[in-house]
């Protein structure tokens, strides 16, 4: 074990960020079940107040959820198949009955419900052997001595990042595309419609040979999982905390806004049922959309926090940053890309204005060595969290 400077920055506030001592080890040390009793105080974890005061300096009990929700996206990651040369490339090597348990998450309280799998844009087969490919799972908490110590019954929608080459090509396509929802208002101007990368909104909706969309896969196990767990009187809240890295992030947040959305329009229709709380933790993320994008999400109630590593060039691209709060946007923290002298609307009618969304926790390692692919590994931040102190 040595002693490393890990720096936290909580911006989207005004808070001022601090600098702490602590223990960084060599390796990730293996997850092991907590103890720590959420109870009462999980709404404001999740993000009921936006994580106001507790991410500078960051709460103990927050940074083990993150860990522990960066630890599904790990078993995302563990339980893909990567043997590019065998047939079963690009699927999941465990039945969802013993994934997390094989994927090193023995002890969760969660079980799996349903595989995850998104469609990419079709290639040779010498470019990429796959064009539909596992990408992640939901997990539901069953265990009842976990749900009395989170203090509500949560779902885990759990991605990984990009990992096939049609995935990637489908990851470059950093144009804005306008979302259909948006489409029924003519008279709405083009900088103030929700838009979003048209490469990963491609990889959200297409539908592959074998299942529909992962859009509509996400939809219907949430709404399944609703009419399973639904709120009866006597039974405990419901979450659903979506958390991915890289591309996987992007998902995550793509899900919120449906998620969000979808529950919005069942309560205008008459749906009285209590609103589940809807939260997605991304791990070094990229920009997902618009500014009109994000105040959509934020009006539906979706909550966002990101992690983002200080080196991690993933989470500052694409586009420029085009906000309606920069003064906000780089609260003690390094320069964001901008076009000096160009303006806004000008920016976002060539698709190329951007907006971050959500809380960030921006973490960094000053004694390691920059390094463009480890500075965006999913373990490096998981470490970096492990060893932040309150």
């Amino acid at each position: 074990m040595h002693s490393t400077l890990v720096r936290l920055q909580a911006h989207g506030s005004r808070g001022n960020c601090i600098v702490v001592r602590s223990s960084l080890e060599p390796c990730l040390p293996t997850l092991k079940p907590s103890t720590l009793q959420i109870g009462k105080k999980w709404p404001e974890l999740q993000g009921a107040r936006n994580w106001d005061g507790l991410l500078s300096p960051l709460d103990g009990t927050l940074r083990g959820e993150l860990v522990r929700y960066g630890e599904f996206v790990r078993a995302a990651y563990a339980s893909f198949d990567f043997n590019g040369g065998a047939p079963s490339y690009g699927s999941c090597r465990f039945p969802s009955c013993s994934l997390l348990r094989r994927a090193g998450l023995p002890e969760t309280g969660y079980k799996v419900t349903r595989l995850l799998h998104v469609a990419s844009t079709p290639t040779p087969g010498w470019l990429s052997p796959c064009s539909s490919s596992y990408i992640g799972y939901v997990a539901v908490c069953d265990d009842e001595d976990e749900i009395e110590r989170l203090g509500r019954r949560d779902v885990v929608i759990a991605f990984r990042g990009m990992v096939t080459r049609s995935e990637w090509l489908d990851g470059f396509k950093s144009n804005l595309t306008r979302l259909p929802a948006a489409d029924a208002d003519e008279n709405e101007e083009e900088n103030e419609a929700p838009m979003v990368v048209s490469g990963f909104w491609s990889l959200f909706t297409a539908p592959g040979e074998a299942h529909c969309s992962l859009q509509q896969q996400v939809l219907d196990e949430v709404q399944r999982i609703i009419r399973e767990y639904g709120g009866k009187d006597g039974t405990p809240p419901r979450s659903i905390t979506i958390a991915g890295h890289s591309l996987g992030a992007a998902l995550a947040v793509l899900s919120a806004y449906e998620i969000t959305t979808a529950a919005v329009a069942t309560q205008q229709g008459g749906d009285e049922a209590a609103p589940m709380m809807v939260t997605a933790v991304s791990f070094g993320g990229p920009r997902v959309g618009n500014a009109a994008f994000r105040r959509r999400l934020e009006e539906s109630g979706g909550k966002v926090l990101r992690v983002v590593n200080s080196d991690d060039i993933v989470t500052k691209v694409p586009g420029f940053l085009v906000d309606d709060d920069d003064d906000d946007d780089n609260q003690g923290g390094e320069p964001v890309k901008r076009m000096d002298g160009v303006p806004r609307w000008l920016l976002s009618k060539m698709g190329w204005g951007y907006s971050d969304v959500g809380r960030e926790l921006r973490v960094s390692c000053q004694d390691l060595a920059s390094n463009l692919v480890a500075s965006h590994d999913l373990d490096l931040y998981l470490k970096l969290l492990a060893a932040c102190t309150d």
